[in-house]
């Protein structure tokens, strides 16, 4: 293999091996703290415009599968791993990691120190880093100007399509707004006899509501949720009009539409293993994250939101509820894929809030 590089917008360079495509890439360097679940990873829209570090020592020791993709892409502009797996040993492997990275046009380095690389993330918060085919001379000015913008369009489909039951029997209909969502969302739904109309990102309110579904999803997606302001303002409009469930992305625009606030966290929360109270019950779940930013849980006072759930390793909003709008919304994922399933009864609220129930 040859030797590639990368470099971080502090400076700091790494010696390492060249995997997947052959090139150059820069994004936004992130960490992820995942053991399993690799493929679910590197198929996750969320991760648009980002650099996948995977702070598990090996990755692709069980392969690449198709059947557990969230999306049909690698939306990522690199991975960055200790080392791959050249053999992987699993009867549904279809191909190994390096393959998938060529096959997807997706640069990536291995052989590099991710413990030390994660070490600087988590002290001077995530940044921008490049991977590059020679030994850099100083910082890029490409590298210490980029920043992930207009994502959320990137990954969103394109057109409205809808997914019916495999069973034909369908109790409810629900709009999901696709802001880069994940696979398993939709399947969760479809397993509780929602037929599923996904919109795109950019669908106005009336667009939705002239569909009268039982109730509105609002997706994952990747990148600053405040950028994103005509979602915001779709979404203002439809408080109120249906019941509502918000997940990760989906989550900070309805808070953002409520009038509250986002901000960005210094190295976010990726992986399998996050820590969240649900404040009414004192449980502890621990749950699938991937995100950045973070609900600002005081900039909701007095719009009738309540925290319902909070991150135990910094305190920061997981969960909300309105009452009053007949809306919720969780910043980790129920849907689970990768990770526990601990949380998946959340959909069965949503279910049971279309049904007629209330918060």
């Amino acid at each position: 293999m040859s030797t590639v590089y990368i470099i971080l917008e502090n400076g700091r360079v790494f010696e390492g091996e060249a995997l997947g495509k052959t090139g150059e890439t820069l994004g936004e360097l992130v960490f992820t703290t995942g053991v399993v679940g690799y493929v679910e990873t590197l198929t996750d829209p969320s991760y648009a415009g980002q650099i996948i570090m995977h702070t598990f020592p090996q990755i692709g020791n069980y392969g690449i599968m198709s059947g557990d993709f969230e999306s049909l892409k690698c939306h990522a502009r690199g991975v960055v791993v200790r080392d791959w797996c050249r053999q992987p040993s699993n009867f549904r492997c279809e191909e190994t990691l390096d393959e998938f990275l060529k096959k997807q046009g997706v640069v990536g380095i291995c052989g590099v120190d991710t413990r030390e690389l994660t070490q600087i993330i988590r002290e001077a918060g995530v940044m921008n880093a490049a991977i590059v085919r020679e030994r850099p001379q100083g910082v890029p000015d490409s590298l210490k100007s980029y920043a992930v913008t207009g994502v959320v369009a990137e990954t969103s489909t394109k057109e409205k399509y809808t997914l019916s039951p495999a069973d034909g029997a369908v109790r409810r209909r629900v709009a999901l707004i696709d802001y880069g969502a994940k696979g398993s969302i939709e399947r969760e739904l479809l397993a509780r006899g929602c037929a599923v109309t996904v919109f795109p990102h950019d669908a106005q309110a009336a667009e939705i509501l002239a569909e009268n579904p039982d109730g509105i999803m609002l997706s994952n997606g990747p990148g600053d949720p405040a950028e994103n302001t005509g979602c915001i303002e779709t979404i203002a409009q439809l408080l109120g009009k249906k019941p509502i469930f918000g997940i990760c992305l989906g989550h900070q625009l309805m808070a953002l539409a409520a009038g509250g606030k986002t901000e960005k966290l210094r190295y976010g929360h990726r992986g399998g293993n996050q820590p969240v109270k649900r404040l009414e019950t004192n449980q502890v779940y621990i749950t699938s994250q991937n995100h950045g930013y973070a609900v600002v849980a005081e900039s909701l006072a007095g719009s009738g939101a309540v925290v319902s759930y909070v991150n135990l390793n910094d305190g920061t909003c997981e969960g909300l509820v309105y009452p009053e709008l007949g809306a919720f919304s969780l910043q980790f994922h129920p849907e689970a894929h990768s990770g526990p399933r601990d949380t998946g009864f959340a959909f069965d609220a949503f279910a049971a809030l279309m049904d007629g129930g209330v918060l």
